[in-house]
């Protein structure tokens, strides 16, 4: 009887322990009003879709279900430039040149430019940098993987596993005529040698251009909280990381268990404008993905 008892108020304390996380990192702050001289940043992970699968969460009848919420969830946050990770449509013998998330995205966004794409044998294109064509101008693009050779497409991981790898794209203000460059990246959420391999890789990539005056951001999903050392290691490089508050992973379900991993970065002339946002909420009673949005507004000085 005692070991039931304790075994109850074990499952208790449990309960209340994740009631309480998931309140701490939950609520549904306002998303303000960009301020006209911001540029207003975001980065979300748009999970991949499974073209072989016939009924499953991720597959094409699910995108088809979540396709409207995602265009939602893009027009509400109503970005300057928003980074997407895991932007790709994948299945057995199919090539890399599909990509339904990416092109419906762009038909039902005309007014936005897509950098941080191209022909798929030679660049990388599930990690687009979506941008604001009336407002921005793109200069240059890039790409490197994380891996033991970073400049070989697809190349796998240090240990072997799936590729992993950063986009960048650099900008030009046609109002302001600041230039800076993003970087997106999206790490190994399943082993921490990969990313710290990966964030030195991104250090050493960005120290260059940080050295050399030029505005950056490092944005995307790193599987790490603030204060990891992954973020910790890109942060030596000169990049500041704002705080941001709850979570930004809800496991497809809402669910928030734990920090932030989901992050926006910055380096140079770049000042923070307003705290970043995540936006927890259902669009049109879905869910379009298993992350939030996170959204923050930055001045850049010319």
């Amino acid at each position: 009887m005692n070991i039931l008892r304790f075994f109850l108020f074990a499952l208790i304390a449990l309960a209340v322990a994740a009631c309480t996380q998931i309140m701490r990192n939950g609520g549904e702050d306002a998303l303000p009003p960009a301020a006209s001289a911001s540029l207003r940043l975001a980065t979300y992970n748009a999970h991949y879709i499974i073209l072989h699968d016939e009924s499953s969460s991720w597959s094409i009848p699910d995108w088809e279900r979540r396709k409207g919420p995602m265009d939602a969830a893009f027009k509400t946050v109503n970005a300057d430039i928003m980074a997407f990770q895991e932007m790709e449509s994948f299945g057995r013998g199919m090539g890399r040149d599909t990509n339904l998330a990416l092109d419906w995205l762009r038909a039902q966004n005309p007014d936005y430019g897509v950098a941080a794409v191209g022909d798929p044998s030679v660049f990388p294109s599930t990690q687009p940098i979506f941008y604001r064509r009336d407002r921005l101008r793109q200069t240059d693009q890039g790409w490197f993987f994380f891996s033991d050779t970073p400049d070989v497409i697809y190349s796998r991981t240090y240990d072997g596993g799936w590729s992993a790898f950063a986009t960048w794209a650099t900008f030009q203000d046609r109002t302001t005529a600041a230039s800076f460059r993003v970087v997106n990246i999206h790490t190994d959420y399943s082993s921490k040698s990969n990313r710290l391999k990966s964030a030195q890789l991104v250090a050493q990539r960005i120290a260059p251009w940080v050295n050399a005056g030029e505005n950056v951001f490092v944005v995307g999903d790193f599987n790490a909280r603030r204060g990891d050392e992954t973020l910790t290691i890109i942060e030596g490089a000169g990049v500041t990381f704002p705080p941001i508050k709850g979570s930004t992973y809800h496991f497809n379900r809402g669910l928030n268990l734990f920090g932030a991993i989901d992050h926006l970065g910055h380096a140079g002339r770049i000042t923070l404008e307003s705290e970043p946002v995540v936006v927890r909420q259902k669009f049109d009673g879905e869910w379009p993905t298993d992350h939030y949005p996170v959204v923050a507004d930055f001045k850049i000085a010319p």
